[in-house]
């Protein structure tokens, strides 16, 4: 296995070069920096605003995550109560059949017994 060992020790000089070129816009950082002669609550401050910037990228994320969760959730919750809601509304109808059919039983009943009641009527003896 050939390995180049120049660019090896390349690596960290490159990602130093960049992250100071991406750094220098905002000012001399002392801590990036042996020349640079500035204050450190200004390198602070863009450290800080950097850490809050990722922070609050990491906080959205999980608020956003947890609102997500939350809403598949109820998305769910609300297609079982719909379809609890429909069993409902069959088991009803066939209640309601089930009442008009007795109903009509009862009324079929009623007939046979006013028409018993008159036949016994008719054949009494009168006395």
């Amino acid at each position: 296995m050939l390995t180049n060992s120049k660019f090896y020790h390349q690596q960290p000089t490159i990602l130093y070069t960049v992250l100071y070129e991406i750094l220098a816009v905002w000012g001399c950082m002392p801590e990036l920096t042996k020349e640079c002669m500035d204050m450190t609550n200004a390198s602070s401050t863009y450290v800080s605003i950097a850490l809050g910037a990722i922070t609050g990228a990491v906080i959205s994320w999980w608020i956003y995550n947890m609102q997500k969760k939350t809403s598949v959730k109820q998305d769910e919750t609300l297609k079982r109560i719909n379809d609890v809601e429909q069993s409902h509304d069959r088991l009803l109808k066939s209640i309601e059949q089930f009442q008009r059919h007795q109903e009509k039983l009862l009324s079929e009943i009623l007939n046979l017994d006013r028409k018993i009641d008159s036949i016994i009527e008719t054949d009494r003896p009168t006395r």
